[in-house]
């Protein structure tokens, strides 16, 4: 094995949460396949600091990553790949990873799993844990050919502490082919509170709320509470109670908190395929028969607008 190779994302030279807890993760891979773990970073980072979390080396690839361009992200990655001899390949499963990796794939021929949430070494190969047929199974699968590509869900594994060590940070040049877009403009959501991609406890809600005033009030107080990201069923956003950057399911984000709760949300399939990887789910409603607690780990069956408000406050008596 020639070693487990993460893409290290950032913004404005800060690495994600993700990035932190893949280069934890690979390290482990690494360790019991008798390999290293490196990273990838693109752009300008502190790539020497990934060492603290277990990189061994990091290859960096210098330009402007800013925005997104599928053949920057590609052409940078694959020379990456190159000069690592990586046999693994993990990278966060975002839209940059939907746009990029099966591209990527492609250009090596090889395997490549999406959207995983566990990640596992048998007969040398990696068995990669991931959801189908929208969240209602998760299955093992198998990626035999090399370098085998896989995007992770962010929060499938813990994140660790830095060590304070520093890895060796090597420059790697690519050229960038003709760009097939141009951005013209670029609006970024004005976002509020803990983002909700990346957050360890998310409060969400759903169409019963009724009304935008009674989401901030109820959702958002319990959210800022907590301590927790914001979230929304479709019904939710469509009915303008949220905006639709807090949509969690199948047409919105995917999250893996380790806390989620679920209030007045009855757990539509497209709904629980995009929470259903959360470790700890607390759902509330006032039908006994919502699928939603089907796959709760505590339920309360009662009136979301008696027993947020009252979680609310043991919370807030907490802090």
């Amino acid at each position: 094995m020639s070693g487990i190779l993460v893409l290290a994302e950032h913004a404005a030279g800060a690495f994600s949460p993700t990035a932190v807890e893949l280069v934890g993760k690979a390290s482990e891979l690494a360790a019991s396949l008798g390999t290293t773990a490196s990273a990838a970073v693109l752009g300008d980072a502190d790539a020497a600091s990934l060492g603290g979390y277990g990189a061994t080396k990091v290859y960096q690839a210098s330009g402007d990553f800013s925005t997104h361009d599928t053949g920057a992200y590609i052409d940078a990655l694959a020379a990456i790949i190159r000069e690592s001899g990586a046999d693994i390949v993990l990278v966060p499963a975002n839209y940059a990873s939907a746009d990029g990796l099966p591209r990527l794939a492609a250009r090596f021929e090889t395997s490549m799993a999406s959207d995983c949430v566990g990640l596992k070494i048998e007969g040398g190969k990696l068995v990669a844990n991931r959801p189908m047929y929208a969240g209602r199974a998760f299955v093992d699968v198998t990626l035999n050919s090399r370098p085998a590509l896989a995007s992770v869900r962010a929060n499938s594994f813990p994140k660790g502490e830095s060590s304070g060590a520093t890895a060796e940070v090597t420059a790697v040049s690519w050229t960038a082919s003709t760009p097939t877009t141009t951005v013209l403009e670029t609006q970024a959501p004005v976002l509020t509170g803990i983002p909700l991609g990346t957050a360890d406890k998310v409060v969400a809600g759903g169409r019963s709320l009724k009304s935008a005033e009674n989401f901030d009030s109820v959702i958002r107080s319990l959210a800022a509470a907590v301590g927790a990201a914001v979230g929304a069923s479709r019904a939710a956003t469509d009915a303008g109670q949220a905006p639709h950057n807090e949509q969690v399911g199948q047409t919105g984000q995917t999250v893996s908190p380790n806390l989620y709760i679920a209030a007045g949300i009855s757990g539509a399939i497209q709904h629980l395929a995009g929470m259903r990887g959360s470790k700890v789910i607390v759902a509330i409603n006032k039908d006994p028969d919502a699928p939603i607690f089907e796959h709760a780990t505590y339920g309360i069956v009662d009136d979301l607008f008696e027993v947020c408000p009252a979680l609310t406050a043991e919370f807030e008596a907490l802090s």
